[in-house]
């Protein structure tokens, strides 16, 4: 697929987003905006169309990350517990630093989430029955250790109504002045680029890559700090999106191959792609309310996830 067809897609998808809602304002409004139809846009619209533009590109990029460090094409984010740790670590900010900004918040999101997921990648180093599924459902395992801790505290400090909306990925709340933390997803996603190759060499293994001279544990940690702090700028400002760093990744894989350098810009524009037709699904099909995105991803994206798992057992991949 080229890339010129992902970008027109893109394109059309995200004027659609920026039209579709309960609100009536069309293209040719535009050459006459009121100040109704200015707020609109942009206090929500097009605040809106860039944490779903930004939320597509970084996740499907994180898991696509996960996946070449791990070797594994089913680790992800959402697989290894890195989504669960983040939401434990905004939850410990809430109970300890009650006065904490959204950036304070998000570090120590960041903290836990990387602590998650060094956790989870020792774990994957013990493993001896290193099967394709096996793993994945060790790191689901773990997230769901995770989310039990989260749970019980939350119960005990009575945060179980705040914890809950970032369990559910959701755009509808996304306005001007309250996304902007996820701008710091951009300059990660730029440095992810830059070390695309050295990323590529290190999934190869530790031995290989040592051998052509790269440290192998220092591109690895810097690997898993770029997924934690992506992950948690993401959880804080829209919550948990459920698949997409696994079934991005792989999708592209199917016709771009491994090589990460290559497939970085497809899995970012096909991220966006997905995440930007599932939220006008949500928003169109129980019009005019609107289904979380985190429910239409799950949805649709088990779908394909289920898919994926045939197709391997089918190609014996």
């Amino acid at each position: 697929m080229k890339i010129r067809y992902l970008v027109i897609a893109v394109i059309i998808l995200s004027v659609t987003s920026v039209f579709v809602g309960v609100s009536d304002v069309s293209p040719l409004d535009l050459f006459s905006l009121t100040e109704d139809q200015k707020k609109i846009l942009f206090v929500s619209r097009i605040p809106r169309l860039l944490s779903i533009l930004i939320a597509g590109m970084s996740m499907s990029i994180c898991g696509l990350i996960m996946q070449q460090l791990s070797k594994n094409k089913f680790v992800s984010p959402s697989t290894a517990g890195t989504l669960d740790s983040a939401r434990l670590g905004i939850l410990v900010s809430m109970m300890v630093f009650t006065s904490a900004s959204p950036l304070e918040k998000m570090l120590v999101s960041f903290a836990f989430a990387l602590l998650g997921t060094l956790i989870f990648m020792k774990i994957l180093e013990k493993v001896k029955f290193k099967d394709a599924i096996f793993i994945p459902l060790i790191g689901l395992m773990f997230g769901n250790i995770i989310s039990s801790v989260s749970t019980f505290f939350a119960y005990q400090n009575d945060l179980i109504q705040n914890m809950s909306s970032w369990m559910q990925g959701d755009f509808s709340m996304i306005m001007s002045g309250n996304y902007e933390l996820m701008f710091v997803s951009i300059p990660i996603l730029l440095l992810a680029a830059f070390y695309a190759n050295k990323f590529t060499i290190a999934g190869m293994g530790e031995d290989f890559s040592k051998n052509l001279g790269l440290n192998y544990r220092q591109v690895v940690n810097l690997g898993l700090i770029i997924v934690a702090l992506i992950t948690a700028s993401v959880v804080l400002s829209v919550g948990m999106i459920p698949f997409l760093g696994l079934i991005i990744p792989n999708i592209v894989t199917i016709y771009q191959g491994d090589h990460l350098k290559k497939s970085l810009l497809h899995t970012a524009l096909l991220g966006a792609i997905f995440v930007l037709m599932c939220d006008i699904i949500g928003r169109i099909i129980i019009y005019p309310y609107e289904i979380p995105i985190s429910l239409t991803v799950g949805v649709i994206g088990s779908g394909i996830f289920i898919y994926l798992l045939l197709r391997r057992k089918k190609y014996g991949l």
